[in-house]
């Protein structure tokens, strides 16, 4: 039931938040006159791992949210064993200290391997970019923490699904409510580049701001549209960043 009112049970990414433009509740929020129509932070993100697929959007179906491609998450749920068994091969000596979603691990067979596929622990958020191909679209699972290196993660044996390395990054995060497909999340993001561009950051244009940024998904379709969180991500310089520490920071 927790999940139908807005708690997820799953584990998020840890991040440092830098910066808070438009909320008075954080140690980091800003007094600064300047109005905030579109709140956001400034964060810090290390390396992350993550699953990730390519999808065409004449497949979509409904999944993770309103708008979601439910062929994308049901391949990347395939893969660390969300209602299935789980579509990996374990690499051996890994131990399992996550919460584990599914109860059972079956065997998983390829043509030179046989061992038994790894359930891995469900996190937060689905992230959701625009493929370079413009009917595609790419959805990723970000990986628990104790799978901090390449080496540690089972691999797929799924082709269509990928185990990318995600560089540390610093960026802006804009956090809204309710159901959230296509054009409403380029729409946050244009609202986003928007209040950036008049918090006096540089360089960020709209249009290709809109090919690039990220949706990033919390909860499953029957959470209360309300109580949904989801947000919008957009990376920044360093020199963007610093920027607008210097501007607001007191």
């Amino acid at each position: 039931m927790g999940i139908v009112f807005g708690k997820t049970g799953v584990l998020e990414p840890p991040f440092q938040v830098l910066l808070t433009r438009g909320s008075s509740s954080s140690p980091t929020a800003t007094t600064a006159t300047v109005p905030v129509t579109t709140p956001y932070e400034i964060r810090n993100y290390g390396v992350r791992f993550a699953c990730e697929t390519i999808y065409n959007l004449d497949q979509q179906q409904g999944g993770r949210g309103g708008g979601s491609d439910g062929t994308g998450f049901r391949t990347l749920a395939g893969y660390i064993g969300v209602g299935t068994s789980p579509q990996n091969i374990a690499s051996q000596g890994i131990a399992m200290t996550a919460p584990v979603v599914t109860s059972t691990a079956t065997t998983t067979t390829t043509a030179t391997n046989t061992r038994k596929g790894t359930s891995i622990a469900m996190t937060a958020p689905v992230v959701t970019t625009t493929h370079e191909h413009q009917n595609q679209k790419k959805m990723a699972f970000l990986l628990p923490q104790e799978y901090d290196s390449l080496d540690k993660i089972p691999k797929p044996t799924n082709p269509n699904v990928q185990i990318k390395q995600i560089p540390a990054a610093k960026g802006a995060v804009h956090t809204f409510s309710g159901w959230c497909d296509d054009t409403k999340a380029k729409s946050k993001a244009r609202e986003l580049v928007h209040q950036l561009q008049e918090d006096g950051v540089m360089g960020l244009e709209e249009e290709e701001v809109l090919k690039r940024f990220e949706l990033w998904q919390f909860h499953p379709p029957f959470t209360i549209p309300m109580l949904r969180k989801n947000e919008v991500w957009i990376e920044l310089s360093e020199d963007q960043v610093n920027d607008l520490l210097k501007k607001y920071m007191n």
